[in-house]
């Protein structure tokens, strides 16, 4: 049996409310600045509640005026950072037909359908379906390859990074542009979560909103936002001198059948998804140096997680970051931009720490990473996502090696 290929991260590209750049992300983690202010999702002001806002967004320079009619907001984001990752990685060095694309998006064009609900135009199937941020990628990169759109809530992000490491490894392409977009801050969508008891709709201070297992957490910050890796064999990139941020090394999925909204209690299935993780990438739980957890700010979210690392790690057994205390919670987007976060924590050997938490869950025996940056030596880092519906995705990277 062949060696299968490693896959080599080289390019990295945001836009969200915490960061434009990859760069001003890190910065917005390493010193605890959330991205978190009051919102008025609506044009009356009548629903109004923290989220990560990118309120800045101009995707001029990337998009014309007429491609920006014809995309919705969450894919227009998603071209802006799709085409980054593609510039930071030198460009696709490889001909059209052995390059990849793969996206995931929890909601897709849901800003395009709310409001051409009862008078569509004749853009509007284009721009909601889920899979138009892969062919606005696709055609403006010249991805001539396998297009794929993957949508599993809140995990889709991190399947789509996986299925893009397994499509290299299998052989059907050598370069895959992955990652997420969502852009879901509709009125319709914080009502519906705020209802659920979900998400955050009322808190004393905006920015501290997000609070990932924390006692006064009160539910996740809705986001926006787009983030995506340029994925690459191994062997190519250090046959063109390209710059290797780290590798991925790791992919496992399952799901826990158990509820439509609510994980496992115990965390059975984010156990078992971060042990095939580690698995697949030939590592154990002792390697592992952080874990970049999925951390949403909800109780049981964070209980089952917490439970499921407590499990496989020990209690208080490796340092645990929640990006989402800064980044807010982007649905789709989330896992991808916690691939480029994790990525970033590989490179610079740091765990961000988890901003606003002031007196952790008891219930959750957990060592997590606050106030300042952590070093970590290299080794596997472990980026776990978890979704409604049960779907579990997590990805290991680590650092290139030889």
């Amino acid at each position: 049996m062949s060696r299968r290929p490693a896959v080599a991260v080289t390019g990295l590209g945001v836009r969200c409310a915490a960061g434009a750049t990859p760069a001003a992300l890190w910065e917005s983690l390493v010193e605890c600045r959330p991205a978190t202010s009051l919102h008025a999702f609506d044009d009356e002001g009548t629903v109004v509640g923290p989220a990560s806002a990118m309120t800045d967004f101009d995707p001029a320079g990337y998009l014309s005026p007429k491609e920006v009619r014809r995309a919705d907001r969450s894919v227009q984001m998603a071209v802006c950072a799709a085409v980054d990752a593609v510039a930071d990685a030198g460009g696709l060095h490889v001909p059209p037909g052995r390059r990849a694309v793969v996206t995931g998006t929890g909601y897709g064009g849901v800003i395009s359908q709310e409001n051409g609900i009862g008078h569509p135009d004749v853009l509007y199937a284009p721009r909601l379906m889920h899979n138009a941020g892969a062919y606005w990628i696709s055609a403006r990169l010249g991805i001539t390859g396998p297009s794929l759109t993957v949508s599993t809530a809140c995990a889709s992000g991190t399947h789509a990074v996986g299925e893009a490491m397994q499509m290299i490894r299998t052989g059907c392409a050598d370069v895959v542009v992955a990652g997420g977009h969502d852009s879901p801050l509709t009125p319709t969508t914080a009502l519906a979560f705020g209802r659920a008891g979900a998400m955050v709709t009322e808190c004393e201070d905006p920015a501290a909103a997000s609070r990932p297992f924390d006692v006064g957490r009160r539910g996740f910050v809705l986001a926006e936002g787009a983030a995506f890796l340029v994925l690459e064999r191994l062997d190519l990139a250090r046959a063109r001198g390209a710059r290797i941020h780290a590798t991925l090394t790791g992919y496992g999925r399952n799901s826990d059948a158990h509820h439509l909204t609510a994980p496992h209690p115990d965390g059975a299935g984010a156990r078992a998804c971060m042990e095939q993780a580690l698995a697949d990438a030939g590592t154990t739980a002792d390697a592992v140096t952080q874990v970049n957890a999925h951390g949403t700010g909800t109780e049981l979210n964070d209980l089952a997680e917490a439970r499921a690392i407590a499990a496989l790690f020990g209690p208080a057994g490796v340092p645990v970051t929640a990006s989402k205390s800064v980044t807010g919670h982007g649905l789709g987007v989330a896992g991808a931009l916690e691939a480029v976060i994790t990525a970033m924590s590989v490179r610079e050997g740091l765990a961000p720490p988890t901003a606003s938490l002031t007196r952790l869950d008891p219930r959750c025996e957990i060592d997590v990473v606050t106030a300042e940056p952590r070093k970590i030596p290299n080794g596997p880092v472990i980026s776990n996502s978890f979704a409604f519906g049960g779907h579990n995705a997590c990805v290991v990277f680590d650092s290139p090696h030889g």
